[in-house]
């Protein structure tokens, strides 16, 4: 089968079976003249970076619902925007999405080309070249996991990741047509969340299952080989959540650089091997016997809590006190909300 017969065959099985997301024009609808919105293509690109599919559904909804354009998210105010992004993780694609929202704004649009998109604030080439297919119909390569399992499978590339990731994004490159370049790189993404999964792919129902090389081999569901993984350190630290006697929390902002950056969070200690603990005010502090437990792309966490009540008159040295109308758990990062649920716990809650 060549290269534009295989092309073919998987535009024919995705117009049959494309998954319905609610950022996504389907094949059907395209043929019908309906466009797809850049800023949901964009906007939902960025949310699914190590984030799956079922998480971001309901945050792109309340997104959208809140910001519907491009111009409304770059006119929002930063915290509102961090607070809604809460329980998607890796923080600084909120504070990249803001950047590059007002950058759009300012300039009139998104631009319909990969160089374009990759001028803009934290657009890298995954995005750009996913905003430039799907948003802007560009023969663009797309190259996810997904389409990197695909290949290697498809061509059996023995190569572990990711030392393999140049050949496999080749490997695909040569297969993107100049025909309907967006539907084919959401029909790969498709066919390896789909069909071509990581354990038991479903080799009968794939369009590509005569010319994969790994299904003829029968070595498919042991590729893509990944080399070892180095141990992760482990991190640990101190929070203080003191309840004040009208029910206000005391948190405080985390610098706009660095880790859950921007994101409201409990007082507390760096997150070193030897952590000192630092109260942020004087209290009568009791240290819980359960510990937060949180893994972070490179290392894992261990927080100590501490918790106290405190009168109308507390004084904090750091991070300001928030009663109920204006502090919202949802709006935490979720090591903070796993802190706060231990801590309401013991506070009799």
């Amino acid at each position: 089968m060549r290269e534009r017969e295989m092309a073919a065959a998987l535009l024919a099985w995705y117009d049959r079976h494309a998954r319905s997301m609610p950022w996504r024009v389907g094949p059907a609808e395209r043929a019908a003249g309906r466009r797809p919105d850049p800023y949901a293509v964009w906007l939902s690109e960025v949310m699914l970076q190590q984030t799956t599919v079922a998480a971001v559904r309901g945050h792109f909804r309340r997104f959208t619902e809140r910001w519907p354009t491009v111009e409304a998210l770059a006119a929002a105010e930063d915290a509102e925007v961090m607070a809604a992004w809460a329980g998607l993780g890796y923080y600084a694609r909120a504070r990249n999405l803001l950047a590059c929202a007002r950058a759009v704004a300012a300039s009139g649009g998104f631009p319909d080309s990969e160089e374009g998109l990759r001028a803009l604030p934290g657009i890298g080439p995954y995005t750009a070249a996913a905003v430039a297919a799907i948003a802007f119909d560009r023969p663009a390569t797309v190259v996810d996991g997904n389409v990197e399992r695909v290949m290697a499978r498809l061509h059996a590339v023995e190569t572990p990741l990711p030392a393999a990731k140049a050949e496999l994004a080749a490997l695909a490159a040569r297969l993107t047509p100049r025909a309907r370049p967006g539907d084919h790189a959401q029909a790969l993404m498709d066919l390896g969340a789909t069909v071509c999964t990581p354990r038991r792919p479903a080799c009968g129902l794939c369009p590509w299952r005569e010319p994969c090389r790994a299904r003829a081999l029968g070595i498919a569901e042991a590729l893509p080989r990944r080399a070892p993984k180095p141990a992760k350190p482990l991190r640990r630290g101190h929070a203080y959540l003191a309840r004040r006697s009208d029910g206000a929390w005391l948190l405080e902002r985390r610098p706009a650089r660095g880790l859950l950056g921007g994101m409201l969070g409990w007082p507390g200690s760096d997150w070193s091997e030897a952590p000192e603990p630092d109260p942020p005010l004087a209290a009568d502090w009791r240290s819980l016997p359960a510990e937060v437990r949180h893994t972070f792309t490179h290392f894992h966490l261990r927080l100590t809590l501490h918790v106290a009540e405190v009168g109308p008159k507390a004084e904090p040295r750091r991070g300001a006190f928030l009663g109920p109308g204006r502090f919202r758990p949802a709006d935490l990062p979720t090591v903070m909300r796993k802190a706060f649920d231990l801590a309401r716990g013991a506070l009799g809650d």
